[in-house]
């Protein structure tokens, strides 16, 4: 799709955002909330959405929006070496709510680690998801990163997309009660 427009996100961007990312990455965004509930985790991560240096936070995101402004979809991508430092914030959350502050770190040094791609349910199906992915290998290529990495659950079916995208399998991992394979595309 040609007329999409893909731009950086800014603070404003919450009420597209937020629940488009906890209805993609649910069980994880509870674990990071520390709640059991998508409404309670959206609220919390309201909060964290205009604050720099947290993993979810709009400095990390690009929205694709129709000509004339509509969003569509989003990408939040970041360096992989930074993901420890970026889930901080999330553990000091947990740490107050009385909670072990164990929150597992996504990112792989070396590649910009795509935490979510979401595209909304009525724009599925234009190639707006594969234009995002482009835009985070060029995030990638800017910041001297060769490659792009995420996790896919198990029977997800946005893996077609990511293997027509030139991701490979490059592992597994567990991760909040899930199972999911690491994907790379190494840039040239």
């Amino acid at each position: 799709m040609t007329d999409v427009l893909i731009r950086p996100a800014h603070p404003f961007d919450a009420a597209f955002a937020v629940p488009l990312i906890q209805a993609t990455i649910g069980r994880i965004g509870h674990a990071l909330t520390g709640v059991t509930d998508d409404v309670t985790a959206e609220r919390t991560l309201l909060g964290f959405y205009p604050l720099r240096g947290n993993r979810l936070s709009f400095e990390h995101q690009f929205i694709a929006q129709s000509p004339i402004g509509e969003p569509l979809g989003l990408i939040l991508a970041y360096p992989g070496a930074l993901a420890q430092g970026l889930d901080d914030p999330f553990r000091e959350r947990l740490r107050s709510l009385g909670l072990p502050g164990h929150v597992e770190s996504e990112g792989t040094p070396g590649e910009l680690y795509v935490d979510t791609l979401a595209v909304t349910e009525a724009a599925r199906g234009r190639g707006i998801g594969a234009r995002l992915l482009d835009a985070a290998a060029d995030r990638a290529v800017a910041l001297g990163l060769h490659r792009v990495g995420l996790l896919v659950e198990d029977g997800n079916p946005a893996a077609r997309l990511y293997t027509r995208q030139g991701f490979r399998p490059a592992g597994k991992r567990a991760l909040a009660g899930g199972t999911y394979t690491h994907l790379v595309r190494d840039l040239t």
